[in-house]
């Protein structure tokens, strides 16, 4: 079995099993920062909850409903992002649009959102990849609009 092979495998188990058993799906009644998501094309919604102390993410959470790779991809998000300095959550931010958009984007260690890379593939899922990721951006700076992947 080629390497190709084995990451797309492993791509495909990773993002199942986040859509099966998504980490951190529930409302948060005491979160300070809170933005809503919605990606037209393919249906997916979503609310992006995060409890902000002190400039770091101590918790964050979703709410909705979308595709396996939204509802993955926002699974994985929070996992990742609980923890960090805002700095750094706009930082990841901003990489993983580079990697889910660019051929070749500047080397990071993404750690098991690494998996997500396997997305740009497939263009017309960018878009369900990037939403909770656009949605915690809003969310984190307070912006009153719904975030969309338009």
């Amino acid at each position: 079995m080629s390497v190709n092979n084995d990451l797309r495998e492993l791509y495909q188990e990773v993002i199942f099993d986040h859509n099966r058993n998504p980490r951190n799906f529930h409302s948060m009644d005491d979160a300070s920062h809170v933005a809503d998501g919605h990606n037209p094309l393919c249906g997916d919604q979503l609310t992006v909850y995060a409890q902000v102390e002190n400039g770091v993410v101590k918790q964050v959470s979703f709410v909705g409903h979308g595709c396996a790779i939204s509802t993955a991809s926002a699974s994985l998000m929070t996992e990742a992002v609980k923890g960090m300095p805002l700095e750094e959550v706009e930082s990841l931010f901003q990489d993983m649009h580079a990697m889910l958009t660019e051929a070749h984007p500047e080397a990071r260690d993404f750690g098991k959102l690494e998996v997500l890379s396997g997305v740009r593939e497939f263009p017309a899922r960018v878009k369900c990849a990037t939403l909770a990721w656009h949605t915690l951006h809003n969310a984190i700076n307070m912006a009153r609009e719904t975030a969309r992947t338009e």
